[in-house]
């Protein structure tokens, strides 16, 4: 089904988005009726348990009716593999054209540095860039600008004033 260089069709596409939009959000048995039931999905098990027995009214239950097309299961949703990379040589086997990348988040600020350069030398697409940059470069030189000429404005205008001390009660002699 995928086309003849192995590559995503945008009808194949199309057809897991329609899917996505057809299948159900499955929700946990009953947690809509008690809050210490979370809606994260559970297989209902009993045997009388009426979504098991999938009654009219219950909510509809996981099954492999719901699955997307071969082709495109596991893809990321602009259509690209995606591949997890821990190491700078990481970077080497992927195809730009079929493949994007995550930075896993265990890996440090100087080697996330190293990858990013070397990414935007390959061409590759990053899917989590915005975590990837170091806080420090995230401020941009407008922010920068914006806070000297506040300092300057400060040193300007008047000298700042000490706040009042609070006096000393004076020691109230004792009368006998």
């Amino acid at each position: 089904m995928t086309g003849s260089s192995g590559q995503i069709t945008e009808k194949e596409l199309r057809l897991t988005r329609k899917m996505r939009q057809r299948k159900p959000n499955f929700v946990r048995s009953e947690s809509w009726r008690y809050v210490r039931i979370k809606e994260s999905w559970r297989r209902p098990r009993g045997l009388d348990h009426k979504m098991r027995i999938k009654y009219d009214g219950w909510p509809p239950s996981v099954g492999v009716g719901y699955k997307g097309p071969k082709a495109t299961r596991g893809l990321h949703p602009s259509g690209y593999r995606e591949v997890l990379v821990y190491t700078v040589e990481g970077l080497k086997g992927i195809d730009p054209k079929t493949q994007v990348i995550r930075i896993a988040h265990t890996v440090g600020k100087r080697k996330k540095a190293r990858m990013l350069a070397e990414a935007k030398k390959k061409r590759l697409t990053i899917l989590n860039w915005k975590e990837a940059i170091p806080k420090e470069e995230k401020v941009t030189e407008e922010k920068l600008g914006e806070e000297k000429t506040e300092t300057k404005k400060a040193e300007s205008s008047e000298p700042i004033q000490k706040p009042d001390r609070p006096r000393k009660r004076k020691e109230e002699t004792k009368q006998s």
